[in-house]
């Protein structure tokens, strides 16, 4: 039996957003738990899919004890300020210092933070773990899907494991999978062989959907590789929003045997790169988006529409207008966005009253360039409290607290609706429709502020899904961005143009 220490610090950091996570964005959580200390940990992320459940769970079925430190997660956005990084890395680094001599590490990161002060805010607070734990302490960590993983992250750790899955339904699983890699390492007393690779081209994370080509079937040959070398494999497309040398794509492994690490790691790789062409997608303009959703899209098998770069998931705060008004201005029917986050008007919603009309000027706060507020007369319809659970894989196990929330009508085009919400969270769950009264599946267009973990509950019901190109600051096109600090060389997509200097 092994004494574990367990932390968690997520942040998926897109540095071309408008809005920086400071230390109240890690206490109100945004769909996740908010700041948690010691042994509330386990707790409060008890059967949630969460991956330090999973790994709390795994390590306590395999005999250790472990010792809470500091779990913490916030919506992507901007940089994580530089007060809440270190408020919240200071606390990792000095419970742990307090527990006293630990035989094992295991930390919930993401992989794709930046702060204010630090391009790599894993590979650093890694780095001050290390320094307490020492040398020979394995530290195992669990990622996201969407790391940029760097080489301070793969040199101080002895293990990452990334998310299989995105929609990312398997993030407990993960944790699983990190603590069994953990529980290998102490129980062998060495760490384990490792190896990876970087590859050298960025692809938008609409793309990166595991539930289509190339994910898909890059993830099945992830899993027959790894079952036929007995390692741990992880293939991460990256999170190609963060402007600084590292981002990009990456795999990497750990095992007994360092000659069938490194083949495992060479094969998966070569055939990221010979997959590469696949990566392209389809996008659509809005209106180009709502024509089509209009002539295919029927009650009981509605045409979902991605609003993905205003996805809250991916930085965006949820409150861009464009495809809401390109619905108003065709006159779709039984037609409704959800969520658009705007507490102004979710409050106003609220005090004019269910059946009521009234002036409302939606969105547009974040300022995102060219943007402004959608004016209009809309009828509200019902309102909530954002109190609910949720019920999708994505979401499940979740109580969400979204604040006011509102459903409006607009008068102009009335087969239009909007469900408004009062915190950030990206539209993922179908429950997030129901809680105001709209079924989702009676919809013929459904409008989603999220870029692919809407495709673990929506899907299934869809008829068809577009993806759209509409205003907000996650850009579907890497080579979109006004990028000045990437690797010489890195193409900015699919076979695109290398990135040369700013």
């Amino acid at each position: 039996m092994a004494l574990i220490a367990v932390g968690g610090f997520q942040h998926e950091t897109n540095t071309f957003a408008p809005t920086k996570a400071d230390y109240r964005a890690f206490e109100a959580g945004a769909g996740r738990p908010g700041v948690q200390f010691g042994a509330a940990i386990a707790a409060t992320v008890e059967g949630a899919n969460i991956p330090a459940a999973g790994a709390l769970e795994t390590l306590h079925a395999l005999g250790h004890k472990t010792v809470g430190l500091v779990w913490a997660a916030a919506s992507p956005s901007a940089q994580v300020t530089r007060d809440a990084f270190e408020r919240i890395a200071g606390e990792i680094v000095r419970r742990l210092a307090e527990a006293g001599p630990v035989d094992g590490v295991y930390l919930d990161l993401h992989g794709a933070m930046v702060a204010e002060h630090l391009d790599d805010g894993e590979g650093e607070l890694l780095a001050r773990v290390r320094k307490v734990v020492g040398a020979r302490v394995p530290i195992v960590t669990s990622l996201d899907l969407h790391a940029n993983v760097t080489r301070a992250m793969l040199d101080l750790a002895d293990g990452l494991v990334a998310y299989r899955t995105y929609p990312h339904v398997d993030m407990a699983e993960t944790g699983q999978r990190a603590a069994q890699l953990l529980h290998a390492t102490l129980k062998r007393g060495r760490p384990m062989a490792k190896a990876s690779k970087t590859l050298d081209f960025l692809t938008g994370i609409p793309s990166q959907c595991s539930f289509i080509e190339p994910c898909k079937g890059l993830y099945q040959s992830l899993a027959r590789i790894e079952e036929q070398h007995g390692l741990q494999l992880s293939f991460t497309p990256g999170f190609p929003m963060a402007d600084f040398p590292e981002c990009g794509m990456a795999v990497f492994g750990y095992g007994a045997d360092e000659a069938k690490v490194r083949a495992a790691v060479a094969r998966l790789a070569a055939e990221v790169e010979d997959a590469e062409k696949d990566f392209a997608l389809e996008l659509l303009e809005p209106d180009d988006a709502v024509r089509r959703a209009m002539q295919r899209g029927e009650p009981g098998a509605p045409v979902v529409l991605a609003d993905t770069q205003d996805n809250p998931g991916a930085g965006g705060n949820g409150d861009t207008t464009g495809l809401l008004a390109a619905m108003i201005r065709l006159r779709a029917e039984d037609a409704v966005l959800g969520m658009l986050i705007d507490p102004p008007s979710a409050e106003a919603a609220h005090a004019v009253g269910r059946g009521n009309s009234a002036r409302f000027a939606l969105g547009g706060i974040s300022g995102v360039p060219g943007q402004v507020p959608l004016a209009g007369e809309f009828t509200v319809e019902a309102v909530g409290d954002g109190s609910f659970t949720g019920t999708g894989p994505f979401y499940r196990g979740f109580y969400l607290k979204l604040g006011p929330m509102a459903l409006l009508r607009s008068r102009e085009a009335p087969g239009v609706r909007v469900v408004l919400a009062s915190k950030k969270c990206q539209t993922a769950d179908q429950e997030m429709f129901r809680h105001l009264g709209v079924e989702p599946r009676m919809q013929r267009l459904i409008a989603l502020k999220s870029s692919v973990h809407f495709r673990a509950d929506f899907q299934p019901i869809a008829k068809e899904v577009l993806v759209v190109r509409a205003p907000g600051p996650a850009l579907a096109d890497p080579a979109d961005f006004p990028w000045t600090r990437l690797r010489h060389g890195m193409r900015l997509g699919p076979l695109g143009p290398a990135f040369a200097g700013a």
